[in-house]
Formats: structure tokens, C-alpha cells, sequence
């Protein structure tokens, strides 16, 4: 039984790539919104390399920018759809 190679068009497959990055971009905006947690505010325990307030919600606003950003980016290069017509020579 002879194999056929798989063949996947680019532009189809690029299509795809990039809705898988919309479906992804949500999870990586909730983790970097995480990243805060980790930091040491002014007034616990650890206060020689505590990060200010006002860094943490500049940091959490930058990501929401970011995230924002990224999702306009990723509708404009998603937002028209592709044709399947196979054109033959």
C-alpha cells in the first residue's frame, strides 16, 4: 500500500496556527497576571527586595495592553476567511 505524503496548504495551516494562538492567549495572559503573586510587596516579611504596589499595577496594566494588542493583531490576521477553491492549471 503505497503512502500518499500528507499535505497541509500553507495558508490553511497558518490559518489554523494562529487560531490555535487566539485559543492559547488567554491561558498566557491569566499566567503572566500570576507573576505578581510571586513578588514581595511592601509590609510582609521580606521587605529588602520587596516590589512597590505601583510597579505591580503598572506590570498588570503593561499585560493587559499586551494583551489586548495581541488579540486586535491576531483578529485582523484571522478575521477574513479563507477559500477552499482549488484552482486547477
Amino acid at each position: 500500500m503505497a503512502q500518499t505524503p500528507l499535505f497541509l496548504e500553507r495558508r490553511s495551516y497558518r490559518r489554523r496556527r494562529l487560531m490555535d494562538a487566539v485559543r492559547f492567549l488567554p491561558f498566557l495572559v491569566l499566567a503572566l497576571w500570576m507573576v505578581p503573586l510571586l513578588w514581595s510587596l511592601p509590609g510582609e516579611a521580606r521587605t529588602e527586595d520587596a516590589v512597590p504596589m505601583s510597579t505591580a499595577l503598572r506590570y498588570v496594566f503593561g499585560i493587559w495592553v499586551l494583551m489586548v494588542a495581541a488579540g486586535w493583531a491576531l483578529w485582523a490576521r484571522t478575521r477574513t476567511p479563507v477559500s477552499d477553491d482549488k484552482q486547477t492549471p
